[in-house]
């Protein structure tokens, strides 16, 4: 496929939207039958390092938007997903395939998928979503001005509030275990800030490293009687195995806090975070934009919005905390 600017390629998309319904095929001003092909439409491929609710919300929020905008996938719009198991080797390879087959826009979820593709081409724009820290992972010189081809929204936590919650739910914890695989850029940039979070707020920092998510079960346990609480940060890997975490929290009654509200309905005891799928939606925001034709190099990279407190009743019980009136009756989101 010649690579065409996809301001030239946006407008037929839209216009097949608005006359033809996307249906794949319409009439020409003279009531002719007219099939759309992919030569016709936008090319947009999308990878992302592993399946797990919080990116799975990402990848529909963006989805969504896009077809608001009038871009539906096998329409008025080519789509191509596909997810690397949580395996950087994978990801290296769905990147280069996805240069290979030149779209005119790649989205890449999540740092170790970002830094695939942003590693293996400087032409073919790029829109990361769900990226911890785009500088420190070398994915854009700056925020504000990220130049070149590439550019998107960051998921930077809320290390401080995380922080306080656990304080004010489980005000006995001093030394709080972090579990977080020192292989992904975006997890130990959490850590570097939760470190020194922690000593401003009062807390001890025992660290367990994983490289798999096999391996999270095990570094859980070997938490236990060295910690007073446990915190899952937006590491993909953990993540991926949190029901290994929750499970050794339930047993030990060692109060497990998460840095993602999907990761509280699974069982954590609470976070204040953003919703996944409106960062999705800011994503499928930037990609209308740069198909429309705008440079990626000039939008600045955007930060997640609207941080909501989510907390899980039936999760603290289990265990052996009780949130507090205050912070139950100030949540965003409870679940039971």
């Amino acid at each position: 496929m010649t690579h065409v600017s996809p301001k030239t390629l946006i407008a037929p998309a839209l216009l097949c939207a608005t006359l033809f319904g996307c249906g794949g095929s319409g009439t020409d001003n003279y009531g002719n039958p007219v099939a759309t092909t992919d030569a016709d439409i936008p090319y947009v491929a999308v990878t992302q390092i592993v399946e797990h609710p919080a990116l799975d919300a990402v990848r529909d929020g963006l989805q969504d938007k896009l077809r608001e905008e009038g871009l539906e996938a096998d329409s008025s719009l080519k789509w191509v997903w596909e997810s690397a198991q949580g395996q950087p080797a994978n990801a290296a390879q769905i990147a280069q395939k996805f240069v290979g087959d030149n779209p005119d826009l790649i989205v890449a979820i999540a740092t170790p998928s970002a830094q695939a593709v942003v590693g293996n081409t400087d032409t073919i724009p790029v829109v990361f979503s769900a990226v911890t820290d785009p500088v420190s992972a070398e994915l854009v010189p700056s925020l504000e001005a990220p130049g070149g081809t590439v550019t998107g929204v960051s998921d930077l936590s809320p290390i401080d509030e995380h922080l306080a919650l656990v304080a004010d739910i489980a005000p006995e914890a001093k030394t709080v275990g972090v579990i977080y695989n020192a292989g992904e850029s975006n997890s130990v940039s959490l850590v570097n800030l939760l470190n020194a979070e922690a000593e401003a707020q009062g807390f001890t920092i025992e660290e367990a490293t994983v490289s798999t998510s096999a391996d999270v079960a095990t570094a859980a346990e070997s938490l236990v009687g060295k910690v007073d609480a446990i915190y899952v940060p937006t590491d993909n890997t953990v993540v991926s195995a949190l029901e290994s975490v929750i499970q050794v929290g339930n047993e030990n009654q060692l109060p497990v806090f998460a840095g993602d509200t999907d990761s509280v309905k699974r069982g954590a005891i609470a976070t204040a975070s953003f919703d996944y799928y409106e960062v999705g939606r800011q994503t499928g925001d930037m990609v209308t934009r740069i198909l429309g034709g705008e440079n990626p190099g000039d939008i600045p990279v955007e930060l997640a919005k609207n941080v909501d407190l989510a907390v899980n009743l039936a999760a603290a019980e289990a265990m052996g905390v009780t949130i507090p009136d205050l912070i139950k009756n100030s949540a965003d989101q409870v679940f039971e």
